[in-house]
């Protein structure tokens, strides 16, 4: 997370202290925490905007925190076939999806669609953990097993500041080490140079 943005973060959450929206991203991060392995954390989005930022905010705090199954797979609805290996993978990931792995949708419209519900439904039966972040839509939170909306001017933040408060409470470090010189000081380069560009 660059400099800017975990000012931007440290603000929202004075702003917010009051709420129980700290809170709340609080314990949907301890959820995003419980996948077991590394490349078991799916995100995915819709047809028309995939989470990139949310992507790589993740990525970071995963390293910042030494957690890499919080490193997420970015799921995409169709990649070109010449992108890097990391980024080509579509929607025939969450058909392997598997109890252990956790797929977080992330719907900013004011539904995820039918045929990402349909993928979600069949990610479940199989015993993978369903997250979501949306805006509302009652069919997505129904097949999540922890889920957190934002209705469309009903907060005092907004999708993508609610996106930043995840993704940092993500890499906070409950009950675990201390990090170590070498991962404060690589901390403390991204800061100065900005959050890695997933490409």
């Amino acid at each position: 997370m660059g400099r800017v943005e975990a000012h931007h973060v440290a603000a929202l959450r004075e702003i917010l202290a009051a709420t129980t929206w700290v809170e709340r991203t609080e314990d949907f991060a301890r959820s995003l925490r419980r996948t077991r392995d590394p490349g078991g954390l799916m995100l995915v989005g819709t047809p028309e905007e995939e989470p990139w930022h949310l992507a790589a905010h993740l990525d970071d705090e995963s390293r910042y925190a030494g957690l890499p199954q919080l490193a997420p797979s970015l799921v995409r609805w169709n990649p070109p076939p010449d992108a890097p290996p990391h980024l080509r993978i579509d929607l025939d990931r969450l058909a392997d999806a598997r109890r252990g792995e956790t797929l977080f949708v992330v719907s900013p419209g004011e539904t995820a669609g039918v045929p990402l519900l349909e993928r979600i439904e069949d990610a479940r039966r199989t015993g993978t953990t369903i997250l979501a972040l949306d805006q509302g839509d009652k069919e997505l939170v129904s097949l999540a097993h922890d889920a957190i909306s934002l209705p469309s001017g009903d907060a005092p933040l907004s999708f993508d500041g609610l996106q930043h408060l995840i993704s940092s409470a993500a890499g906070q470090q409950e009950g675990l080490r201390r990090p170590g010189l070498r991962e404060q000081l690589s901390r403390f380069l991204d800061l100065v140079s900005g959050p890695r560009v997933l490409d």
